[in-house]
């Protein structure tokens, strides 16, 4: 088993990045955070594909689309979804979960759930870094661990 220095996890590794623009504050951030852990275990801008989409509900199905055409060993699905007066909150994170975690199932390759569900903006905020640990990060870090796992077990 080759071992590899943790801060070199990401080198050599094409990363797939899907983010929804829609409260863009937090996705922002968490995006941030996720290239900033990217880059921290060495990976090459070259090797990293960021795709914006609409709103949460898009993700699953664009991750599923870069899963098909684009080679990546990882892909991370970033969102933020903040309930409101409505049930639609309910609806987006249940469909967003549910997409994602499909994917992660069948995909040979790892697929990363890094969707906020809070109650309010605040906790968003809270989670995409502004008090706390940032969730990009922790999500990048943990499609590197992943990666390393699938390898390890020879599923990549």
């Amino acid at each position: 088993m080759e071992v590899i220095s943790e801060n070199r996890w990401a080198r050599n590794v094409r990363v797939g990045i899907v983010v929804s623009e829609f409260n863009r504050q937090i996705t922002d951030a968490l995006l941030y955070g996720a290239i900033d852990a990217y880059r921290f275990h060495e990976g090459q801008r070259e090797n990293l594909t960021t795709l914006k989409v609409p709103g949460a509900f898009e993700i699953p199905g664009t991750v599923n689309q870069l899963l098909k055409k684009k080679a990546v060993d990882a892909v991370l699905a970033l969102g933020a979804v903040v309930r409101g007066g409505t049930p639609h909150f309910n609806y987006v994170s249940a469909e967003v979960s549910r997409g994602i975690a499909e994917l992660s199932r069948t995909s040979d390759i790892p697929v990363i759930f890094g969707v906020l569900t809070t109650d309010t903006l605040e906790q968003a905020r809270e989670r995409a870094g502004t008090k706390a640990a940032n969730k990009g990060w922790e999500v990048m870090e943990a499609a590197l661990k992943t990666l390393r796992i699938y390898r390890q077990i020879g599923a990549v």
